[in-house]
């Protein structure tokens, strides 16, 4: 790659993250490899944006209106992205100085591949993701092993193919958090994309601007796992998970007076669960149409793609 030659637009979304984007910006300027980075600031009332206009790299902002959580806003980001690359990147994230470079290098070994996941690693060592694995029941769930290709990426820090990303419909926005990456990965494995690993070490602060395990988290995961699921998987697959967690709901009742301590988890309350196949519903028609349009752009069947890396 060409010495000054930026290739890759950097977008950072956030939301009230006054206590930590100071760090990630700062990562940001001493990366190794030029780049443009793009803020987009979910309407944050901390004084963040102070913060942002105050940091000395400059970084361009795209002020939200309103809170559109990490899928509205990189989806809003890539209308304004004009690179052939776009970085997705927590606000909570701090990467190495190399980081960028290797995820970039990575790509262009790889002429098959669209994304690339990197190293996000917790404060206290332990490995978060490398990747991500789709599981037997459709979950998409961290990888902690290194893989030189993995089913999808984690949004958290990754870079990825800009035309690509366009042409399997770019970033599903309703989702507002959650499973965004999850289902961009799908689609682009369906449209015959791979989805590579790499070594770019990149530390996380892990829910420093949503709360793992709380309400709102069970809520968009579980909805937001259903719609992937309706979007991008094999037909049986989608209606037999939809129907086993509308089922267990059913019957939640029930099983809550044996097994309390679990009915108390927010992801087993009946309200919960209610609400998510509420949305689910509200949003069938939509998703219906949307499976359609991403069947008609895809090179790969389904049941090919589901296959090869369900529970694998």
């Amino acid at each position: 790659m060409l010495s000054g030659m930026t290739s890759t637009t950097v977008v950072v979304v956030t939301w009230r993250g006054a206590a930590h984007i100071t760090a990630c910006l700062d990562a940001l300027a001493a990366q190794s490899r030029p780049h443009r980075t793009l803020v987009v600031d979910n309407a944050s009332d901390d004084g963040t944006a102070a913060l942002l206009a105050a940091h000395p790299s400059k970084p361009e902002v795209l002020r939200l209106r309103r809170n559109s959580g990490y899928a509205g806003a990189m989806a809003a980001a890539l209308d304004k992205v004009d690179t052939p690359l776009m970085a997705w990147l927590n606000d909570d994230a701090a990467p190495a100085p190399e980081w960028l470079a290797t995820c970039e290098d990575t790509l262009a070994k790889a002429p098959l591949a669209a994304a690339v996941s990197a190293r996000l690693t917790l404060a206290d060592g332990t490995v978060q993701s490398t990747g991500v694995r789709l599981t037997a029941d459709g979950h998409g769930a961290d990888l902690p092993e290194p893989a030189d290709e993995v089913f999808g990426f984690c949004g958290g820090a990754a870079v990825l193919n800009v035309e690509a990303l366009r042409f399997v419909g770019g970033v599903p926005a309703s989702y507002f958090c959650y499973y965004e990456d999850t289902d961009t990965a799908w689609r682009l494995r369906l449209a015959g994309w791979d989805v590579v690993g790499a070594e770019a070490e990149v530390s996380h602060r892990h829910g420093a601007s949503t709360l793992p395990g709380s309400v709102p988290f069970h809520l968009w995961n579980e909805r937001n796992r259903l719609l992937t699921l309706l979007r991008c998987a094999p037909r049986a697959v989608a209606i037999r998970q939809l129907v086993k967690f509308a089922v267990l709901t059913a019957v939640l009742p029930l099983r809550g007076l044996r097994h309390s301590q679990r009915a108390d988890a927010p992801n087993f309350r009946l309200s919960l669960r209610c609400r998510v196949l509420g949305a689910v519903a509200a949003r069938l028609p939509r998703t219906l149409l949307e499976r359609r349009a991403i069947g008609r752009r895809a090179t790969l069947g389904r049941g090919a793609v589901w296959d090869a890396w369900a529970g694998n």
